[in-house]
């Protein structure tokens, strides 16, 4: 009888695939300093080597993933690998990606209570943790894990439309500064706000919200009759690393009667070390917490977390009765979470979290994360130190931001915006490293964010002078 409907192997098939996948995955986690970070390849690069029909027979399941382990995975870029400076790297850890494979393979539904207690608890459990951590109030405040940063925003400001707006909000304006991350910009689209309800507020030389150009925002906002009714403060902008200040930005919303959120999707975990937490003080002060355990908690893809200082505001917000879900309520200390946001199917994102931070314990995650932040200030030192680099924004909660222009020449605006350019086009196209250009005050520089534990100060040393090399054969 053919069984192929099943979708099965057999027991020692599943073994042999598995012990495969396993060995794949740890020769990464050894070899990746060895690998090129970088991977070019075009559409029809891409489209030669995998565009096929969907197959009617089956093939041989070795077949299968040697051809993915041989074509697929090379054709990926190395976000975690120590070089890999550009955007926000993912530095991941063993532990966490086991975990995923687990929750994966044993198709874990963490969306009731009723359909997984143990994923739920958790949840609950890690995002006490983190409310600790964060210094959110213990009995009030609450959350959820999203599948990123971009999820956690657009879920804070539904949230804070919902408890501020009701349902009218045509009158309604929210304030961010010119550095906030594009991912605001998407969530405030989505959710039907006409583009002369947001305030772009501009930055200092620090690249800071201006508090008092904020100020002036909300005052002629009330004098025309609109609802100023959010503020959206970075804790750590990608750009350069910078907080907004927080404790300003508090004092504004408790006046003005308006909802503070804090995107710290890229920087909030910087609290775990001193010299970040005095950086970030004021965030407790926040209706609502944006974080991102993908990034600089070091987790693997995808997870993201929203926070609140009260989960109240979630369920009043996101809480449907569907006739099909009416039997598997139970009593409110039982979360469901697909109540507390968008999201009903939810993979079980709190086991990676909660397995990796019982291996390690907290203070390997603290001692990561300081060492990040030393990491950036050493490299500040060196680029100091040299007759060809300049800094554009100092080391900030492990992101730094310069450009070539060696002292003993002289070059215009424009010259050195194309050099650096070109550098880092260099760099990329030798595939030793990724390390792209940003704009700040009008200069292309280039940024490197240093949050992967694993890179070294030779590392950059190496890059650096990778660089330099590339510069002087241009110039």
């Amino acid at each position: 009888m053919d069984n192929s409907h099943k979708l099965q192997l057999n027991a020692q098939e599943m073994k042999d695939y598995g012990y495969q996948v396993i060995d794949a995955i740890v020769e990464h986690f050894i070899e990746e300093t060895k690998k090129q970070p970088v991977v070019f390849g075009t559409r029809e690069e891409m489209d030669s080597l995998f565009k096929t029909e969907a197959p009617e027979e089956p093939m041989n399941y070795k077949e299968v993933m040697d051809f993915v382990v041989d074509k697929v995975l090379p054709n990926s870029s190395i976000v975690s690998h120590p070089k890999s400076y550009s955007f926000v790297p993912g530095p991941s850890n063993y532990v966490s990606v086991m975990a995923d494979t687990l929750a994966t393979g044993f198709n874990i539904f963490s969306g009731g209570w009723a359909a997984s207690p143990a994923a739920a608890e958790l949840e609950i459990v890690t995002l006490n943790w983190l409310l600790k951590l964060f210094k959110f109030p213990s009995k009030k405040g609450g959350g959820l894990f999203t599948s990123g940063g971009s999820m956690a925003n657009l879920t804070a400001l539904v949230t804070a439309r919902r408890q501020m707006c009701g349902d009218d909000f045509s009158k309604a304006v929210i304030y961010m500064s010119d550095q906030a991350h594009s991912s605001n910009i998407k969530a405030i689209r989505v959710l039907g706000f006409r583009k002369e309800q947001v305030r772009i507020i501009p930055t200092d030389l620090e690249f800071k919200m201006a508090i008092n150009k904020l100020k002036n925002a909300i005052a002629r906002d009330r004098l025309a009759g609109l609802q100023p009714f959010c503020i959206i403060a970075s804790a750590g902008t990608t750009n350069t690393g910078t907080v907004d200040p927080l404790n300003d930005i508090a004092r504004i919303c408790k006046s003005e009667k308006l909802w503070f959120h804090i995107d710290g999707a890229y920087g909030g975990a910087a609290i775990l070390s001193k010299a970040g937490a005095l950086a970030l003080k004021g965030i407790e002060k926040a209706d609502s917490l944006t974080i991102d355990p993908h990034k600089w908690l070091y987790q693997p893809y995808e997870m993201g977390c929203l926070l609140v200082r009260n989960h109240k505001w979630l369920s009043q917000t996101f809480t449907e009765k569907p006739e099909y879900l009416r039997d598997i309520e139970g009593n409110t200390s039982e979360i469901n979470f697909y109540d507390h946001g968008i999201q009903l199917t939810r993979r079980f994102r709190a086991l990676k979290f909660y397995m990796s931070m019982k291996t390690f314990g907290l203070n390997a995650f603290r001692k990561a994360v300081a060492y990040n932040i030393d990491l950036a200030e050493e490299t500040e030192t060196i680029l100091r130190a040299s007759t060809n680099w300049e800094v554009i924004s100092p080391a900030t909660l492990a992101i730094i931001n310069f450009r070539y222009n060696p002292i003993d020449k002289q070059y215009t605006e424009k010259e050195l915006d194309a050099l650096n350019q070109k550098i880092s086009e260099g760099i990329i196209a030798s595939k030793e490293a990724l390390l792209v250009t940003t704009v700040l005050q009008n200069q292309v520089v280039l940024r490197m964010c240093l949050i992967n534990p694993r890179t070294t100060i030779n590392d950059i040393k190496e890059t650096l002078q990778k660089c330099t090399a590339i510069a002087k054969t241009l110039s």
